[in-house]
């Protein structure tokens, strides 16, 4: 099975659809000396889209997607900073692909995604709640559990004290406790503030089995010819 990674940075999302039996293709636009996926390609990951159409649509099983968050987040309304929506170009892409896909961003995206289900880190035993939101297209994705927030959020740049839960954004304190919170040994801190936890990926992808179970294919040598 195939699965793309779209803005996969360096491989959150890539690590969970490894870990569901995917191999995983990923695309950015910036160089990623640090991704662990099967491949990478270095490209505009629209742009790579609908050059291998032809080819996503005979083997590939799952696209995951998460466009640049900036436009939507807290520091970009208090940086005030322009930057494009790319959301709706990306659901329009993904639609005519034909293949069953999923769209992830932060919170404050919701107005511009349709109908998505939160995932949040305390469902899946991490000390960080890191609520993303996943968009769906062919397919339905069931929300986990979602354990009420008891537990203080450690403020920003600060260390996480016991029974605080941490907030893994910025110049972050406490590197090498996100790696093993988040189960990324591999990621920078630049890494792990942008990620999203392969746990959540992994949930996604055995959500989509379950229901589909695509027939295994392999990576052809010239798909990004």
């Amino acid at each position: 099975m195939i699965a793309l990674d779209l803005f996969c940075c360096q491989g959150g999302a890539t690590r969970g659809y490894q870990q569901a039996g995917y191999r995983v293709v990923g695309i950015d636009i910036e160089d990623q000396p640090r991704y662990i996926g099967d491949e990478f390609w270095q490209a505009d990951a629209l742009a790579w889209v609908d050059q291998h159409m032809d080819w996503i649509r005979a083997e590939v099983s799952f696209i995951h997607a998460s466009p640049p968050c900036q436009r939507y987040s807290r520091a970009q309304k208090i940086q005030q900073r322009e930057h494009p929506d790319l959301i709706p170009p990306t659901r329009d892409l993904l639609n005519a692909t034909g293949v069953p896909w999923v769209i992830e961003n932060v919170e404050e995206a919701r107005p511009e995604l349709r109908d998505p289900v939160l995932l949040c880190g305390a469902s899946f035993g991490m000390t960080t709640y890191r609520h993303r939101l996943f968009e769906t297209g062919g397919w339905t994705l069931t929300a986990p559990s979602h354990p009420p927030h008891t537990a203080p959020l450690t403020k920003m740049g600060r260390p996480r004290r016991p029974g605080d839960f941490a907030h893994y954004v910025g110049n972050f304190s406490g590197v090498d406790e996100a790696r093993a919170d988040m189960q990324m040994p591999w990621a920078s801190r630049d890494g792990l503030r942008e990620c999203i936890p392969p746990a959540y990926a992994r949930y996604v992808a055995e959500q989509h089995l379950a229901g589909h179970g695509p027939a295994p294919a392999a990576i052809p040598a010239a798909c990004g010819a």
